[in-house]
C-alpha cells in the first residue's frame, strides 16, 4: 500500500483529510505511482503533471525518504521504503517569488 502526502490545496480538491493510500503494481516508479494516484483521484489530473506530456509541473516537488527526487527520471523505481508503504511519497508545491 503506497502512502502519498498531498499539499493542502490538493487534499481539498481531492476531498481527503490526510495522506492517501492505494495499491501500485511493482515495480513502483514515480510514473506508475502518479498514474495510480490520478486513477484513484481523477480530479487531480493536470494538477501535478501536465496532462498532455505527463511531465511534472514546474513548481511541484516530490520527496521520498526526506530527499528531493523531483529531477529523477519518472521510470526509476522509488525507494524501497516508499514502495513498501513504510515511508510516504510527499508532493509539495514549491515556493516562488522575490
Amino acid at each position: 500500500m503506497i502512502r502519498v502526502i498531498l499539499p493542502a490545496h490538493l487534499r481539498t480538491l481531492a476531498n481527503v483529510r490526510d495522506e492517501v493510500r492505494f495499491e501500485v503494481a511493482a515495480p513502483v516508479t514515480q510514473s506508475s505511482l502518479l498514474d495510480a494516484l490520478e486513477n484513484a483521484y481523477p480530479v487531480l489530473r493536470g494538477t501535478i503533471r501536465e496532462q498532455g506530456t505527463r511531465r511534472r509541473r514546474t513548481l511541484v516537488r516530490f520527496f521520498a525518504n526526506g530527499e528531493d527526487v523531483s529531477h529523477l527520471a519518472p521510470e526509476i523505481p522509488v525507494a524501497d521504503e516508499v514502495a513498501r508503504g513504510l515511508e510516504p511519497f510527499v508532493i509539495i508545491g514549491a515556493m516562488a517569488g522575490g
